[in-house]
């Protein structure tokens, strides 16, 4: 009976130990707001790409054709410790090109063996180009599961 007992006990903190929840959105990215000068929203006016490079040379698209929308979220590299992005504006008779450098800490964010590795982020300054855009600011440098947060704000220059 004892033996019984004990390997029921064994058997329930077993299965304890493997029933981690994981999370369900582990994608961690970059929220972006746009911004008018007086501190409103702002809203896409030309179409938008975003792309970048990565190690081996290849290019990649983040973000493919936006127009007409207010914010928009970018992925963000794991270890880099500064991510390039080239944000193309275009429409008819217009085409600017800008460099957004995104400087970052880098932080492991452990759940449990079960999960999928995974980083966290610290903001610590970003810089761009000034094609189309204006400036640009950090707003939440803390980057993290929550795709919520707007932690950049761009603001494009004002454009007929």
């Amino acid at each position: 009976m004892r033996k019984i007992v004990g390997v029921f006990v064994a058997m329930l903190l077993t299965a304890a130990c493997t029933s981690i929840d994981c999370p369900v959105n582990n994608v961690v990215a970059t929220g972006y707001s746009l911004m008018k000068a007086d501190g409103t929203p702002d809203s896409l006016k030309d179409t938008m790409y975003v792309l970048t490079f990565q190690a081996n040379g290849k290019d990649t698209v983040l973000f493919n054709a936006g127009i007409g929308l207010s914010t928009f979220s970018l992925p963000i590299s794991y270890t880099c410790p500064e991510d390039t992005l080239y944000f193309i504006m275009r429409n008819n008779d217009y085409l600017a090109i800008d460099t957004v450098l995104v400087k970052k800490e880098n932080h492991p964010h452990f759940e449990s063996v079960d999960c999928s590795a995974s980083f966290f982020h610290t903001l610590t300054a970003v810089r761009s180009t000034h094609n189309a855009i204006d400036s640009i600011v950090i707003n939440n440098s803390y980057v993290d599961y929550d795709v919520t947060t707007k932690h950049i704000h761009l603001y494009f220059k004002a454009r007929d």
